[in-house]
């Protein structure tokens, strides 16, 4: 078999989790999404089809802490204050999808963050 483009085979491997991992509205889905220079979360109902709440090294929150600082330690202030306003949603527990990333570097540290900060997964 060839080797896929590594964007395909991510791609192939994030509707393989996506066939396992759903989210309801009693335990929704943080879903994330690495690109090279910002990470993006997202807690989802998937019975509802709407997105809970967000949080990327876009918001006016994280930008300001987060000047000269390397990806890893940005990922981790996305994972605290995603988990914030889940929490302050009334949202203590999620599925954790990956996104067809492997689980090291920043994908880890927001979700060790996130932990650290009070959802459960």
């Amino acid at each position: 078999m060839a080797k896929l483009e590594p964007r395909l085979a991510r791609k192939r491997r994030h509707r393989r989790v996506r066939a396992l991992v759903t989210g309801t509205t009693s335990r929704p889905r943080l879903c994330l999404f690495r690109s090279l220079n910002h990470i993006y979360a997202q807690v989802i109902d998937d019975a509802k089809g709407s997105t809970i709440v967000c949080a990327s090294t876009l918001d006016a929150e994280i930008k300001g802490n987060s000047q000269g600082k390397a990806k890893t330690p940005r990922a981790e202030l996305v994972g605290s204050l995603v988990a914030k306003r889940a929490l302050e949603k009334g949202i203590n527990e999620v599925v954790f999808d990956r996104g067809g990333y492997k689980y090291h570097g920043r994908v880890k540290a927001l979700a060790e963050a996130a932990r650290q900060a009070g959802l459960k997964f």
